[in-house]
């Protein structure tokens, strides 16, 4: 992942487009450069054409919150055809997502019929999950010497998604038919797109609620190599009583110490990036000329315009995010609001941790961000 400086973003005219210069961006490659790396691992396998990476004992569920009786949905929810490009061109089909109509009637979209506290709830049905991922984590931290592995935590706000599979269906999927067991079925994926109107009550309304300062904003580029994160439990929450859904996620990123042969890789790619406003990601690269190597090569380009907060217990990132993936070719643009659960994170890692006060921190982390930031 590389940095290009602010002063270096694109131009306003598309036609302007220049090479980064070497003797900019060396500094940075000198100065405490660091690479996340997951391909060469033993313990983890490619996902979705290599580009995520989930580890062999990785954990995958999704449930939802807001049931009438168990395992049934309301009859107010039904699930509806979304129209996202990046997913229809590589599968062929739209994905469905759920949608609450007593939503519309209510103000503010939040209903106040649930029996239980939501993020009680979704914390007691994960933690048992969370505890065992973490244990594989602190085994995978433990067992290095050349690399440090860094946990993280974090709640994303998007929509769960679901396509058939050749167990269901896509259009026998009805209101008559929403249930949990048709759903778990299906694939899903978690689309982070959200509006601009609903990024910018986040940050007029939202941040000031939860108690976080003002870290910094950055107008970056990321050039994306072939080395991911690797993601060991992932819970995607359907939430019916909100206008959003909710996905907690635990990952660890491969911090090494670049050799001298890396860093003239990773270099070489970055000499060979144009700046080019006309194209998604902000950046190109002439043909050929996106492998260095025989161990680096670009998978796509990022230009990201975050805001970062954060207080002792959690950080925000308020980011857009333009993206293209120069392997399926195809750009993205979205809005993202990502939350890092940072103490539950320093609690995990103690060796002698009380399950109770993690439990207890998770539930007042999405209890802030269910009142504040849905």
């Amino acid at each position: 992942m590389a940095y290009i400086p602010p002063h270096k973003r694109h131009s306003k005219n598309p036609k302007a487009s220049s090479s980064l210069r070497p003797e900019l961006l060396s500094p940075l490659f000198e100065k405490n450069l660091k690479f996340r790396s997951s391909s060469s691992t033993t313990n983890s396998n490619a996902h979705r054409g290599g580009k995520i990476v989930y580890a062999n004992t990785a954990i995958s569920r999704w449930f939802s919150v807001g049931l009438d009786d168990p395992n049934q949905f309301p009859a107010s929810v039904h699930l509806q055809p979304v129209s996202l490009e990046s997913v229809e061109r590589k599968v062929g089909e739209n994905p469905l997502t759920s949608i609450n109509s007593d939503l519309e009637e209510s103000a503010g979209g939040n209903l106040e019929r649930f029996w239980k506290n939501p993020w009680d709830y979704i914390a007691e049905n994960v933690m048992k999950d969370l505890l065992s991922s973490f244990e594989f984590v602190r085994s995978e931290m433990e067992s290095q010497t050349l690399e440090e592995v860094r946990p993280t935590l974090v709640a994303v706000l998007g929509e769960v998604a679901f396509r058939g599979s050749s167990l269901v269906n896509q259009e026998s999927v009805t209101k008559d038919l929403v249930d949990e067991d048709a759903l778990r079925r299906m694939k899903r994926s978690f689309q982070t797109n959200l509006p601009k109107s609903y990024m910018e009550s986040i940050l007029q309304e939202g941040v000031p609620k939860i108690g976080v300062e003002f870290e910094d904003e950055k107008d970056v580029y990321h050039v994306k190599v072939e080395l991911n994160e690797v993601r060991h439990m992932v819970m995607d929450i359907s939430c019916l009583e909100k206008n959003l859904d909710l996905r907690l996620m635990l990952c660890t990123k491969r911090i090494i110490t670049p050799t001298d042969d890396d860093m003239k890789s990773i270099k070489d790619l970055i000499d060979f990036a144009v700046l080019d406003s006309g194209v998604k990601g902000g950046l190109r690269w002439p043909f050929g000329k996106t492998t260095s190597g025989e161990k680096f090569s670009v998978v796509g380009a990022w230009h990201i315009v975050a805001k970062s907060y954060k207080n002792a217990s959690l950080s925000l990132k308020v980011r857009d995010v333009d993206r293209f993936d120069l392997w399926a070719s195809i750009g993205v643009e979205s809005g993202e609001i990502v939350i890092k659960l940072k103490r539950v994170v320093s609690e995990l890692k103690e060796r002698q941790s009380d399950v109770n006060l993690i439990t207890e921190m998770l539930k007042d982390n999405l209890k802030v961000v269910w009142n504040n930031l849905f």
